[in-house]
């Protein structure tokens, strides 16, 4: 029996005999199933042939992704606060030598996802740290491919999970698509964990999509109302999903910026 891990998007299964006949999230529009077919391994496979990286980018923000690439190659952020560490977002990898540098840096006291195509192995980082609950919007509980008492399904546009540390329902990429709001981040002008909800690009603007690798984009009020939910919050800078997606500064007036890009664009088209 294993948890098998889907090589495409890095999603672990519940235990099984046998691989999964497909994964539903390679299945799904906005993923994909390779032409060679569905491939799968084992966290045992991937601790062989792959390690972890890390970059520190604040005090207390650090960046963890894997080398060499595996499956959607993002990038994980764990956060310290004085009321405890938290994980945003998850990376497939999970190895002695990550567990013991978190310990070091203080554990993680929650983890935080901001859509399924992020969920990998989840189970095994919550477990690997005292059962640390792992949020996750209830509008994607569907995509859970692996089922764990430490799995907590929240509601509702906004959860606190510190003081200010607060999550965050954008939407559009996923309905329960997630931001993370780290008040002190910055040098206390506040950022923005996005994942790839709200997409940072290479022009250091950021974009939406419905899904990115078959370039489907999404409806113009659904990016308009995700506008409207970033435009209170105070934030100067945006960790995206991916080593080097990060607009440093401005970032509450490029999202604006964007925004109004997006819109024009796809008016544009019309």
């Amino acid at each position: 029996m294993a948890n098998y891990l889907c090589v495409t998007c890095g999603t672990q299964f519940a235990e099984t005999e046998t691989p999964p006949e497909k994964c539903a999230i390679c299945a799904d529009v906005r993923q994909y199933v390779p032409p060679a077919g569905q491939r799968w391994t084992t966290l045992e496979e991937l601790r062989a042939q792959h390690r972890n990286l890390w970059e520190q980018f604040e005090p207390d923000l650090f960046g963890i992704g894997t080398s060499p690439e595996f499956a959607i190659g993002q990038r994980a952020l764990f956060l310290r606060t004085p009321e405890g560490n938290f994980l945003w977002d998850c990376i497939a990898l999970l190895d002695r030598a990550t567990i013991d540098l978190l310990y070091s840096l203080g554990g993680i006291k929650a983890i935080a996802i901001s859509h399924p195509h992020y969920y990998s192995t989840m189970v095994e980082w919550s477990r690997a740290f005292a059962d640390a609950p792992v949020y996750l919007h209830a509008a994607d509980r569907e995509w859970v491919m692996r089922r764990d008492r430490a799995i907590s399904f929240w509601e509702g546009e906004e959860k606190e999970l510190a003081p200010g540390i607060k999550l965050i329902r954008a939407g559009g990429h996923f309905p329960g698509g997630t931001i993370l709001h780290w008040h002190a981040g910055a040098g206390g002008r506040g950022a923005l964990l996005t994942g790839d909800i709200l997409q940072v690009t290479p022009d250091r603007m950021v974009s939406f999509m419905f899904s990115y690798p078959n370039l489907l984009p999404l409806p113009g009020p659904v990016v308009q109302e995700i506008g409207e939910k970033v435009a209170p919050l105070e934030f100067d800078r945006i960790y995206g999903a991916w080593w080097g997606r990060i607009i440093t500064s401005d970032a509450k007036a490029v999202v604006r910026r964007s925004v109004a890009r997006y819109l024009a664009a796809i008016a544009s088209s019309t």
